[in-house]
């Protein structure tokens, strides 16, 4: 998004990307940028929070017209769900889970493979594309 950002900014349109990966948004050098620490994925603000997400998209608004030059970086005025220390525990697995993802991320994969080869017309080898039992 920082790139079409850019590559409309280029052509007379004006952009603001609001979005949580920072270093990478800047690094584009998009022209405005509403910076929110949330989990990537959530630039807005929590799902059915819509007292947060009216606040970043007011300080989209504002940033759009209050922009002084170009790589204009601002900080939205809100927390992931109040509590700054959701880092600690995003993405994070419990030990307890680990076998059971990582048989659901083979099966995955698994089943994906054979749709490929089902597209391409390919015979199966035995057993790929199956869960074996």
């Amino acid at each position: 998004m920082s790139l079409v950002a850019r590559h409309l900014e280029e052509n007379g349109l004006p952009t603001v990307i609001v979005g949580s990966a920072r270093d990478i948004v800047e690094h584009c050098g998009v022209p405005r940028f509403v910076f929110t620490d949330f989990p990537l994925g959530n630039p807005c603000g929590p799902p059915w929070r819509r007292d947060v997400q009216r606040t970043v998209v007011a300080a989209a608004l504002d940033l759009l017209v209050s922009a002084e030059g170009p790589r204009t970086t601002v900080v939205a005025p809100v927390a992931w769900k109040g509590d700054p220390e959701w880092r600690g525990r995003y993405g994070r697995v419990d030990p307890a889970e680990r076998e059971r993802l990582l048989a659901q991320g083979r099966d995955r994969r698994e089943k994906a493979e054979a749709r490929k080869a089902q597209a391409r017309g390919m015979p199966l080898a035995a057993g790929e594309g199956t869960k074996e039992t």
